[in-house]
């Protein structure tokens, strides 16, 4: 028997459609970064459309779309929430423990409408093959905020797990066969991801009956430095995730 594998991740974004020089020069955002892209705001989405096509054609055997449309792997999924200060930006620790800015947690955390069910239904419709949809985890979502409504952590990733749980029902009910949930914040801060993460992570899978798969990395290769003996890593700059 094989073993079924499937590519994840962002494929390199046309250089008509953002600018590489900006991205190469920052970690990945997790506020919004509309400066990153060279295409007018009332022709982006039809530019973002464009360049997924040419990535599903290129990635169709794998099933995925290319994640053309996102900033970084959780930025537009987790600026979309209610409850969130995304003008007036807060700082956190990223997981090579410099500041960065995150959405500034303000409110209760809900989902207001389905977030990327229509990058999978444009998806379904551009392909047959198998097709996977990600999204961020509760728990890494938690690490990149700063609360300031919440009386604890706890609190404040649960209700992200919600929102993941919503999220995640109607991408499968759009057409995903896979949905996958990025948590790469339980490699890098492990304690906590035990003592309240975990939880989290089956609250946002209760009740989904489709196929599912949780992503962790050990991280940016590029700006790691304390990594095993051997270990090497290809560098893709003008990708706008590296996990």
């Amino acid at each position: 028997m094989l073993l079924r594998t499937s590519l994840v991740g962002s494929y390199p974004q046309p250089d008509w459609l953002i600018d590489r020089k900006k991205l190469a020069g920052r970690l990945p955002p997790r506020t919004r970064a509309k400066e990153l892209w060279r295409v007018a705001p009332e022709f982006l989405e039809e530019a973002q459309d464009d360049a997924t096509i040419r990535a599903i054609r290129d990635q169709e055997r794998a099933g995925t779309d290319g994640e053309i449309r996102r900033e970084s792997y959780s930025n537009r999924f987790a600026t979309a929430l209610e409850g969130v200060d995304i003008e007036n930006p807060g700082t956190a620790l990223d997981r090579s423990g410099h500041p960065n800015p995150v959405p500034r947690v303000m409110g209760k955390i809900r989902r207001k409408y389905p977030i990327e069910v229509r990058d999978i239904e444009f998806l379904r419709a551009n392909t047959d093959r198998m097709i996977k949809a990600t999204v961020p985890g509760p728990y890494t979502m938690s690490q990149q905020a700063q609360n300031e409504f919440y009386n604890s952590e706890e609190e404040l990733v649960m209700d992200y797990a919600a929102a993941v749980n919503e999220e995640i029902k109607d991408l499968f009910a759009a057409g995903a066969d896979i949905v996958q949930i990025d948590e790469p914040y339980m490699q890098a801060r492990p304690a906590n991801a035990r003592r309240y993460g975990l939880a989290a992570l089956n609250r946002a899978l209760d009740g989904i009956s489709g196929t599912t798969a949780v992503h962790l990395c050990f991280g940016y290769a590029a700006i790691i430095h304390d990594r095993p003996s051997g270990y090497s890593f290809r560098r893709f700059p003008d990708s706008a995730d590296l996990d």
